[in-house]
C-alpha cells in the first residue's frame, strides 16, 4: 500500500515538473474591426505629411474592376500613444517606427488573435516612403489574404447543403446556406442571395478542356464563353434580356493559383443585352489537368447605389476555397 502512495505521490510531483518548465501559452483576445478595415499606427505629424500620403497611396488605392472608384482598404489612424488596450485589437495593423533600420517585418497574431501587423520602419522619412512603395504588393496582399480568411471563417457557421455539386462536379466549394438555387443543370449551377440594396450570384459550370487555350486571345476566348453561358442560363427580369460583359469595360486579366491548379483570374463590368443593370463580376477558370476540363466559378454583385467592394470580397473568398477531387 505505502509502495502504490509513493508511485502516486511521485507521479504527481514528475508531472508538475513537466508543467512547470512548459513554456506557458500567451492569451490572446479575439481580434475585431470591420472587412477590410485596417489601423495604420503612427504619429500625427507623420501621418500629415508625405509619409501618411504614401501609406494613403498603397492602401487606399482604386480597386480595378468597380463600377466606381472604391478605395482598397478604409483606413483609420492611432496615434503611437494610444495605441493600447482594445485598440490594439483589430486584425490589421500597419505600424510605423522611425529611427530604425529601414525594413518591413510581418507579425502574426502579434496583440490578438487572428491578426497581420505589418511594422515599417526607417531612420529617415524617406527610408520609410521607399519600403513602403518597394514592397506595396506584399502588404496588399498580406491584408487581402487576412480579410478573406476572416470572411469564409465568418460565412462557415451556417455551410449550405448542397451535396449535389460535390456529386456531379467532383468538388467542394464553402458558401453559407443563405445562398439559394437559382437554376441546375447537369453542367451549370446558379446560387443567389439577397442583400440589403440588391443580390449576389455565384455560378459555377465545367468546360472541355479544349475549350480554352493560353494565347493573346485568352480573355476574349472567356468573355465569349461567359456572355454564350450567360444567354443560356442567365436571364434578366426583362423577357428576352440575359448576361453580358460590359464591352466598354476593358476586363482585368491576371494568372493566380487555386487549390495549387493554374487559374485564369477575369475581373470586370457585367450588363445586361436588352435591360439597364449592371455591376461588377470576378471570373476564375481553374485548369483541372487531372480530369481534363476547366471548372469556371464566378460571383457578381447587384447593388446599385452601394458600394460593391466587400460584396466582391465574399464572393472572391467563396471562390478560392473551391477544392477538387
Amino acid at each position: 500500500m505505502r509502495y502504490i502512495i509513493f508511485s502516486v505521490v511521485s507521479l504527481i510531483i514528475l508531472m508538475s515538473c513537466v508543467d512547470s518548465n512548459k513554456p506557458k501559452e500567451k492569451f490572446l483576445p479575439d481580434a475585431s474591426g470591420a472587412i477590410n478595415n485596417v489601423s495604420v499606427v503612427t504619429e500625427n505629424e507623420i501621418w500629415d505629411g508625405r509619409v501618411g500620403e504614401a501609406i494613403r497611396n498603397v492602401l487606399a488605392q482604386p480597386i480595378y474592376g468597380l463600377p466606381q472608384d472604391e478605395p482598397t482598404f478604409t483606413i483609420s489612424q492611432i496615434p503611437t500613444a494610444v495605441f493600447s488596450g482594445f485598440v490594439t485589437k483589430n486584425r490589421t495593423v500597419l505600424k510605423i517606427e522611425t529611427n530604425k533600420e529601414a525594413g518591413i517585418e510581418i507579425l502574426k497574431d502579434a496583440y490578438a488573435k487572428p491578426q497581420k501587423v505589418i511594422v515599417v520602419s526607417g531612420k529617415t522619412k524617406e527610408e520609410i516612403i521607399n519600403v513602403l512603395n518597394e514592397n506595396e504588393s506584399k502588404i496588399i496582399e498580406t491584408f487581402r489574404n487576412e480579410e478573406l480568411t476572416e470572411r469564409l471563417r465568418q460565412m462557415a457557421k451556417s455551410p449550405h447543403k448542397f451535396s449535389a455539386i460535390k456529386e456531379k462536379f467532383g468538388l467542394t466549394i464553402q458558401f453559407p446556406s443563405i445562398y439559394e438555387i437559382v437554376k441546375e443543370t447537369d453542367n451549370f449551377f446558379w446560387f443567389s442571395k439577397d442583400i440589403t440594396t440588391g443580390s449576389l450570384h455565384l455560378m459555377l459550370y465545367e468546360l472541355p478542356y479544349d475549350a480554352i487555350k493560353r494565347n493573346d486571345s485568352t480573355v476574349a476566348q472567356i468573355i465569349k464563353i461567359r456572355d454564350s453561358i450567360g444567354e443560356i442560363n442567365v436571364p434578366g427580369r426583362i423577357e428576352g434580356s440575359y448576361l453580358i460583359t460590359e464591352k466598354a469595360y476593358t476586363p482585368f486579366h491576371n494568372n493566380v493559383i487555386i487549390d495549387n491548379k493554374p487559374t485564369l483570374e477575369t475581373k470586370g463590368i457585367w450588363d445586361l443585352q436588352g435591360a439597364f443593370m449592371a455591376g461588377p463580376f470576378i471570373n476564375y477558370a481553374i485548369e483541372d489537368k487531372i480530369n481534363k476540363r476547366w471548372v469556371v466559378v464566378e460571383g457578381f454583385a447587384f447593388a446599385p447605389s452601394v458600394e460593391k467592394r466587400n460584396y466582391m470580397l465574399e464572393v472572391e473568398a467563396i471562390i478560392k476555397s473551391v477544392k477538387i477531387d
